[in-house]
């Protein structure tokens, strides 16, 4: 007969492995993903984008084409601003200053230094709240922009959404006309429905540039991230995406973002692996693929280098990277004429940056 003690000791070997099953279920998220978004600023959002849903469709919607239609440029940041000496050259050689509004998220909590008067950042911080890096807090900060934007001039009809270490690849007029005017620049766009409005010369439906990606590494691991079964039924494994967290929207598709109540209800769970958890990557993917497939392109203009990448973070390029042949060939891509944007560039990259920007980066 087996002595208590050994008994006591063989029955807590046997439940480790259930309860490393079922910790997830019972314990609570680490500090890092635990991170709530407050009943205050929920309603301060909530509130936000009621208004933002109540505005009407741009006419960008139907295929439209308008000269004075507008991008919107948002930028998400928690620091300084190191690269707007060279956004205010790039917005400086738009050929109409009423082709474009800016739009700044600045984490309140960290001491920014704001743009000098006269830049184009000038006055164009929006009332933000504090975010953190792998949580929820990154899709209300996106949605506060786009909400703010879309409330603020009826005419912005595409959306970018930019961080602080993204620079511009092109000149804004090649950005503009490629967004806006260009019948061609969507190297993916062979639907025969708009092959022949092309050879009439007329522009097709306007799609949303997001990545939208059904096949990627550890992508149950990402799903299941808050838990095996929490984002049922809304949200079934066939239908979640993942992707850039940079994207350019139609206005039509910033609606869908800011009205969107059901499968926020499910992104906004908190994590229990910190390793697997970056909300901000699937649910603007998920959303859109959901929503409506056909009208995104299912890839970024945003050129990022995952080679070499560090917690979770992308390549970062160094002052002695910057040159030319580097611009040349974060342009080049397989589905559109050019990537518009890159990113990841340290600070120390602004110097080398401007010296070639009017030679280089602004000459298109």
């Amino acid at each position: 007969m087996f002595s208590t003690p050994f008994v006591l000791s063989f029955s807590l070997l046997l439940s480790l492995p259930i309860l490393f099953l079922l910790a997830p279920r019972f314990l609570p998220p680490s500090t890092q993903q635990s991170v709530a978004i407050s009943p205050s600023d929920e309603l301060d959002d909530l509130a936000l984008f009621d208004r933002a849903a109540g505005t009407k469709f741009s006419r960008l919607s139907t295929g439209g084409s308008n000269p004075q239609l507008k991008i919107a440029f948002l930028f998400l940041t928690n620091s300084d601003l190191h690269f707007a000496p060279l956004w205010d050259r790039f917005f400086n050689s738009a050929p109409n200053p009423n082709l474009f509004n800016i739009y700044v998220h600045a984490d309140p909590s960290v001491n920014i230094t704001r743009p000098s008067h006269g830049s184009n950042f000038d006055g164009r911080f929006i009332a933000a709240k504090r975010t953190y890096r792998a949580s929820a807090t990154l899709i209300s900060a996106t949605r506060r922009l786009l909400a703010t934007a879309i409330i603020d001039d009826p005419a912005n009809a595409f959306f970018a959404v930019l961080s602080q270490y993204c620079v511009p690849l092109h000149s804004f007029r090649y950005v503009y006309h490629s967004l806006i005017a260009s019948r061609s620049f969507d190297l993916t766009s062979k639907a025969e429905s708009d092959a022949e409005l092309i050879r009439l010369g007329v522009r097709g439906r306007y799609k949303s540039f997001v990545e939208i990606l059904s096949k990627s590494r550890n992508l149950w691991k990402r799903y299941t991230a808050r838990g095996r079964f929490t984002m049922m039924p809304e949200v079934p494994f066939e239908q979640f995406r993942v992707g850039s967290q940079f994207f350019v929207l139609t206005r039509r598709h910033a609606l869908v973002v800011v009205k969107d109540r059901t499968l926020w209800r499910k992104f906004r769970s908190p994590c229990y692996r910190e390793d697997e958890c970056y909300p901000e990557e699937h649910y603007f993917p998920t959303l859109l693929s959901m929503s409506d497939p056909n009208g995104c392109t299912h890839y970024t203009l945003t050129r990022v280098n995952w080679t070499g990448t560090t917690n979770g973070h992308p390549y970062t390029y160094s002052s002695a990277e910057v040159s030319p042949k580097l611009i040349y060939r974060l342009r080049e891509s397989n589905y559109s004429e050019s990537y518009l944007f890159a990113r990841k560039f340290s600070p120390d990259c602004l110097r080398p940056l401007m010296d070639i920007a009017k030679k280089v980066i602004f000459r298109d």
